[in-house]
């Protein structure tokens, strides 16, 4: 499966994406119990996530990378997806309070400069979920799901990458324990599976899911992409005329006001 929007789609079409998105979601709801008046942004294919938080939420909103394509989203009424530059939202300062990323950061070519960003436009105490496709996993291994797409990452890798852009882990569980097969034997047996995976935490687990909460003191840095944007400035030189017409008009002034004191 190439990793492109429309197929990422279509995957989620199907029994085993189905399941995906049932095993995934279940954690996603489970952290987010409660979006009334919230603001919520996904980031990379995100919708399948999504959908039940709109109803409470205050704006549910679904970004997806240049590189990946856009679909529309909902399939009703005004869209709320976008096509954008992850490392350069299109979001003012602390203006979400809850970001989903996935089918994200294992594609990106900046993925600091991306939570840099999240970082960025969450409010105060807002919360970050990450959902990564596990290296150690057979989900990784496969090219029939977009998990089997990009970089896959460790436990430890994760945690660097949080702590580098000022994230604080708060939960941490893994998913898709099952193989990703779309064998009818063992669809049945993927309940199951993920049960007793999640139970006893054993190995091999397609994703991690990660949930982290912004950090509120971090140093103010220019991003490298702003800073290439700013012009460089330099003090104008200038001639002995300027610097004499400059020293006359300061005397003048120095004389005024020496004269108006009782």
């Amino acid at each position: 499966m190439a990793h492109d929007i429309v197929e990422v789609r279509a995957f989620y079409a199907t029994p085993l994406g189905r399941l995906a998105r049932r095993f995934i979601g279940e954690f996603v709801s489970q952290r987010w119990d409660n979006t009334a008046g919230l603001s919520l942004l996904g980031i990379g294919y995100a919708p399948p996530y999504l959908q039940t938080f709109r109803k409470d939420a205050l704006r549910t909103l679904a970004f997806m990378p240049a590189a990946l394509g856009v679909v529309n989203w909902p399939g009703a009424g005004a869209s709320s997806t976008a096509l954008v530059d992850t490392t350069l939202l299109p979001l003012p300062d602390s203006s979400m309070d809850r970001v989903l990323l996935v089918h994200a950061l294992e594609t990106s070519d900046a993925p600091q400069e991306m939570l840099a960003e999240i970082w960025r436009i969450l409010t105060p105490g807002g919360r970050l979920i990450i959902v990564a496709p596990n290296r150690g996993g057979v989900w990784a291994r496969s090219d029939n799901t977009p998990f089997g797409y990009g970089q896959p990452y460790s436990r430890r890798q994760l945690r660097e990458f949080l702590k580098q852009a000022q994230f604080s882990p708060v939960t941490w569980s893994e998913g898709l324990y099952m193989a990703p097969s779309a064998r009818r034997f063992m669809l049945r047996l993927a309940p199951f599976i993920e049960s007793l995976g999640k139970r006893l935490s054993l190995p091999g687990a397609g994703v991690h899911l990660v949930e982290a909460t912004k950090q509120l003191y971090r140093p103010v840095a220019v991003r490298r992409a702003a800073a290439r944007a700013l012009p460089q400035l330099a003090p104008a030189a200038l001639n002995s005329k300027t610097v004499g017409r400059i020293a006359d008009d300061a005397g003048a002034v120095s004389t005024r006001w020496s004269e108006s004191r009782p």
